[in-house]
């Protein structure tokens, strides 16, 4: 996989025409690990020479993505589009050492070629029309047009690689046509830009998704062609959907950056990635640094990997477990306030949220749920009429006049309900659903001593003598 004398470069390549999407994310994460765990560098690449589909919008978009995400690169971000005096200067020096040729085939020609291949029954290519050959005389030069540069691919033999993820791959020269390594206006096209790229930044392994793999051999007989040495490469199963087809914006979420708006940590998008077509034994949950520990480009799987969003979530809810109370109040107090919390007098929000993570998948989840302690209780009166019967007043009052002197702690609250329910002789249920309903205005909430003690003395006793 690597070599002493080489040091280990590996790079992100995003075209920017929309966000970074989930596979894209994936790749990011296992380049930068691979460095990482090699003492190498990542390098951040704009391939932006599409300019119809390219827009900064979206530039931004997966820089956001990646910052979120933590995956910080070491060099870059590069963009293609300002290295266009480089591509023009190694086009001609492969013109002028006959690697390369003008081509004055309009695309109307070319088309017509690919057409009586097809009708042959043959791959449609081009056809070789103006590629110099000894003993060959090329046509007359059309005056009125401006002509491709073709490279001049081997017409025999093999590309073959040992790709590092799929085992050896070889592709028969007869495959591949004379690719257009620039247009009519000078600008490159993308194989040849990459090709450029990844000699001039020394990229030493490629990690990619396997929709490049037919891009590969292009690029290395590029690479051979202009005297250049060649990366190792492997190229990653795409990710399918939960329904085993392939990933869509229509269902879903393929924007990393949907993922932090839903709720979820970066920790557990990385967790999630990082299994997601690799593995480490039978662990599961992992940090980064064992990820960049582990992580040497061996164990990654040659087969499409599957998402699954109960997996996410259950990973999403270690996560929020383990986190900090005072980020996830910075996360769920946005939203909270979106939907009228009122903080003002209310229960520290760290505080409430340590109480009620433990069954939450996402931050949005936590913040729905702590919202029973920032907003006024409403009870449902045919909910009020059910528990607040005539029968348990009379142990709800003996309650509320233990509260006034009762010390305030989780445990000393426990063990006056107990003390109550024993000298009323009632069971738990009977007095805390009346006492939830009061307090919060639902049914459902974790253990009522730990929502007495975070709600504080002074504000059980005013709910309570709203109803007693």
């Amino acid at each position: 996989m690597t070599t002493a004398s080489k040091p280990v470069r590996t790079r992100f390549a995003p075209s920017p025409t929309g966000y970074l999407h989930l596979g894209g994310a994936r790749t990011a994460l296992y380049s930068w690990a691979f460095a990482r765990h090699f003492g190498g560098t990542f390098v951040l690449r704009i391939e932006d020479t599409d300019l119809e589909r390219s827009t900064p919008e979206a530039v931004q978009a997966i820089i956001e993505g990646m910052e979120w995400l933590g995956l910080t690169h070491d060099e870059g971000p590069f963009y293609q589009m300002q290295r266009m005096d480089r591509y023009r200067e190694v086009v001609a020096q492969m013109l002028s050492e006959g690697t390369a040729y003008h081509c004055y085939s309009s695309p109307e020609e070319v088309e017509a070629m690919r057409e009586r291949m097809r009708a042959a029954g043959e791959k449609p290519r081009y056809d070789g029309t103006w590629r110099p050959e000894e003993g060959k005389t090329l046509p007359a030069v059309p005056a009125d047009r401006k002509p491709v540069v073709r490279f001049k691919n081997p017409l025999d033999g093999e590309v073959s690689w040992d790709d590092f993820v799929k085992g050896t791959i070889t592709i028969g020269n007869k495959e591949l046509d004379d690719l257009v390594i620039a247009r009519p206006d000078g600008t490159p096209t993308y194989n040849f830009c990459v090709a450029v790229d990844d000699w001039d930044m020394e990229i030493s392994h490629v990690l990619r998704g396997d929709d490049h793999v037919n891009n590969t051999p292009r690029q290395i007989n590029i690479l051979r062609a202009i005297g250049a040495p060649l990366p190792l490469y492997g190229h990653l199963p795409m990710i399918l959907g939960s329904d085993g087809q392939k990933m869509s914006k229509r269902k879903d979420a393929v924007n990393v950056m949907e993922y932090p708006a839903q709720g979820y940590l970066p920790e557990a998008i990385l967790n999630y990635l990082a299994r997601l077509g690799w593995s480490h034994g039978d662990d599961e949950v992992f940090s980064m640094e064992q990820v960049t520990a582990w992580f040497d480009g061996t164990h990654l799987s040659n087969s499409a990997a599957q998402f699954n969003i109960e997996k996410l979530n259950w990973l999403n809810n270690h996560y929020i477990k383990q986190a900090d109370n005072e980020r996830l109040a910075t996360l769920a107090q946005p939203r909270m306030l979106a939907a009228g919390a009122v903080f003002e007098g209310a229960p520290a929000l760290p505080a409430v949220l340590a109480l009620m993570k433990e069954r939450t998948n996402t931050v949005n989840e936590l913040a729905d749920a702590a919202m029973l302690f920032y907003r006024t209780p409403q009870p449902d009166a045919a909910l009020l009429a059910q528990h607040l019967t005539d029968a348990v007043k009379p142990a709800l009052a003996q309650f509320a006049e233990r509260c006034a002197t009762v010390e305030w702690t989780k445990e000393a609250l426990a063990a006056m309900i107990k003390e109550v329910l024993a000298a009323n002789t009632l069971k738990m249920p009977l007095l805390a659903m009346p006492l939830r309903l009061i307090v919060t205005g639902q049914l459902q909430t974790p253990a009522i001593d730990a929502v007495l003690q975070i709600f504080g003395r002074d504000a059980i006793l005013a709910r309570l003598a709203k109803f007693l």
